[in-house]
């Protein structure tokens, strides 16, 4: 019996142990179902907002900006992407547990939140826009009027919370509104929305009517917008016959956006369960599901609803701290001739 040769063999095989543990531990992908193939197209829309043929259009605006270049076997592929984000946006699932449903990692469904929010962000001014010709002018001024009979209104405008995480940073505080969380406040006209944490007087939109690139139309708001040529809001003390039919007009009129907010929180509960990213991603993903949003509009396919199931924090928003209304000639003009 040679000893040595014996020792000798050992000594391999404890080298090879010692080899064998120190590499990594091999990665093991479960297999992923296809939504496309596994639902039919009633609850793929339900799972993810989308038709499936509205996907596939979807898919083919972005998926240049989705498709990852590189080499690995086990990369994403946009389909993968898409359907992540829109599931994400229909459950506001915090990405641990979306990661589990999926199956793959919370870091990875956080980098696809954001980089598919982009792409579908990218598409905002197709699908986010006033109108400018004067042809879409008189459509929704006339679809206006046909609530209230209020005159030459192109929009109804108010401001709603959207709930986010706590940024870790000391801005933070700056983000907690009157009632205790932090939120981003949401600007919206109707099918117009926009990001915003600052007022209407520093908005864009401001300066558009200020310009008069939308002819005689106005906008009607609560008692936190200032009256102006452009702008009509309530009266402080109607008492008039006149006064109480311009208030009531005003009122009916301007709640269209109340249950524009109800409806966009319903279709994306992430909205209103909160948005847990980051700051810049959170507002991607707030204008990402508003394009979402107008795009299911534009092609017909409004969310069947029921109205009981739009909760007060659906429907909130942000509290009004009144300002003075001074009044001007275009409302005075429209109480003493339009609705005298």
């Amino acid at each position: 019996m040679d000893l040595s040769a014996s020792s000798s063999s050992s000594d391999d095989k404890l080298f090879i142990i010692d080899v064998l543990q120190l590499l990594p531990r091999p990665r093991f992908f479960r297999d992923r179902s296809n939504p496309l193939t596994d639902y039919d197209d009633v609850d793929f829309k339900q799972r993810f907002r989308l038709s499936k043929l509205m996907f596939m259009d979807l898919l083919d605006m972005i998926s240049n900006n989705i498709t990852q270049n590189t080499l690995r076997n086990v990369s994403l592929s946009p389909i993968l992407q898409l359907l992540i984000a829109l599931r994400y946006y229909a459950t506001g699932a915090f990405q641990t547990v979306l990661g589990d449903h999926i199956h793959v990692h919370k870091s990875t469904v956080c980098r696809v939140i954001k980089k598919v929010s982009e792409a579908i962000a990218f598409l905002k001014p197709k699908y986010i826009k006033m109108p400018r010709s004067q042809t879409e002018i008189d459509l929704v001024q006339d679809d206006f009027f046909l609530i209230r009979n209020f005159p030459k209104v192109i929009g109804a405008i108010d401001c709603t919370h959207i709930k986010i995480q706590s940024p870790n940073s000391n801005i933070g505080e700056k983000f907690r509104n009157r009632k205790g969380f932090f939120s981003i406040h949401v600007q919206a006209v109707c099918g117009l929305v926009q990001y915003t944490t600052t007022i209407f007087d520093n908005s864009l939109l401001r300066a558009q009517f200020e310009n008069n690139e939308f002819g005689n139309s106005v906008l009607v708001g609560d008692g936190g917008y200032a009256c102006r040529n452009y702008m009509m809001t309530p009266l402080g003390n109607p008492t008039s016959e006149s006064e109480l039919i311009y208030q009531k007009a005003q009122i009916g009129t301007r709640n269209v956006i109340e249950r524009t907010f109800g409806v966009w929180k319903r279709r994306f509960p992430v909205l209103s369960l909160g948005i847990r990213t980051q700051i810049q991603t959170t507002l991607t993903t707030i204008i990402a599901t508003a394009v979402l949003h107008n795009m299911l509009i534009a092609a017909n396919e409004p969310l069947v609803i029921d109205e009981t199931l739009l909760t007060a924090d659906m429907l909130d928003q942000v509290p009004v701290l009144p300002v003075r209304q001074a009044g001007n000639a275009v409302q005075r003009h429209l109480i003493e001739t339009v609705f005298n």
